[in-house]
């Protein structure tokens, strides 16, 4: 039997893109490409693959879009670029790289600092001195669609949202088309961060990273680190689940559906999802708010069984 939620949203015109990371190992990486496979039967609108900080996992990144774009044939996929720890000419030589394997899409990111989260952010000598400069170099370099990031709660780093937003119109100045927004849980907040960002003459979509909770205790932590907020609302929720892995599947399913369901109500269309390189909690997401109905490759998506395969495998 199909679940879905009890008020039900219309998923027409709605489009979801998905974020990978790439795999250290041969048993990740077929985790990883099981995952794409699974997940591309919802035809994302385009498919990211993150990169670390100061090219940490550069080569892993290239293979990952190469087999992407080359043996599976997604053409829409996005990799992710950051300035961080490199001068100019490296990070000019990967955009060369990543174009040559047929990118036309660049996730523009500064990257977190190379003493890591909390530490201080200086420019690498020679290199890029942020991210809106790093969209500025890829504009000059030819016509590519230029995600950029975005933070409803501010950047751990920022004074206040008014620099975030400041930031964000400088990307956009510089050629950014997209802003993907850092994961929240709390809908209001997106909402009058938007507001803000519509006010300051910033007219690009402002796409909301939704976050799938595999594992709350993970999640609390990262969210900590990146200045977002996990509602005590959500944490009374899956808490006292911690030793029933199906209904805390069950659970972290509704939340991110329910969180999903609730934005479309006002207005919002598009959606990035953070998959984790996994595909169970993502597809019974989908299919709680009936999107895999709207996709004509597909076939209707059980939840039911998606719940009894993530508890016991």
């Amino acid at each position: 039997m199909n679940g879905r939620l009890p008020n039900a949203v219309d998923c027409r015109g709605i489009r979801f893109s998905f974020e990978y990371f790439p795999p250290k190992n041969d048993e990740m990486e077929a985790q990883l490409f099981q995952t794409v496979t699974a997940l591309s039967v919802f035809a994302p609108a385009f498919v990211t693959v993150t990169y670390g900080a100061g090219g940490s996992t550069k080569a892993r990144s290239l293979t990952t879009v190469k087999r992407m774009i080359g043996e599976m044939a997604i053409g829409n996929t996005a990799a992710h670029l950051t300035c961080v720890g490199a001068p100019k000419a490296d990070v000019d030589a990967v955009v060369d790289e990543f174009v040559a394997c047929g990118v036309r899409h660049f996730v523009a990111l500064r990257g977190d600092p190379q003493g890591g989260i909390g530490s201080v952010y200086e420019p690498f000598p020679g290199g890029y001195e942020n991210a809106a400069d790093l969209v500025k170099a890829l504009r000059a370099r030819g016509d590519f669609e230029i995600s950029v990031s975005a933070y409803p709660e501010k950047h751990p780093e920022s004074s206040d949202v008014a620099a975030d937003i400041d930031m964000l119109k400088r990307k956009v100045d510089k050629g950014a088309t997209r802003a993907l927004t850092q994961f929240f849980f709390d809908n209001d907040d997106f909402e009058r961060y938007l507001e803000r960002v519509r006010r300051a003459g910033i007219g690009i979509p402002v796409v909301p990273g939704i976050l799938p909770i595999n594992n709350l205790a993970q999640v609390q932590k990262f969210a900590g680190l990146c200045g977002a907020r996990v509602p005590e609302s959500l944490i009374s929720r899956l808490g006292p689940l911690n030793d029933r892995p199906e209904e805390r599947f069950r659970e972290a399913a509704h939340i991110a559906a329910e969180q999903i369901a609730d934005l479309v109500r006002r207005g919002v269309n598009d959606f990035h999802l953070y998959t984790m390189n996994r595909p169970q909690l993502v597809t019974a997401v989908c299919g709680l708010i009936g999107y895999e109905a709207e996709r004509a490759s597909a076939q209707p998506v059980d939840t039911e069984r998606s719940f009894r395969a993530a508890a016991t495998g």
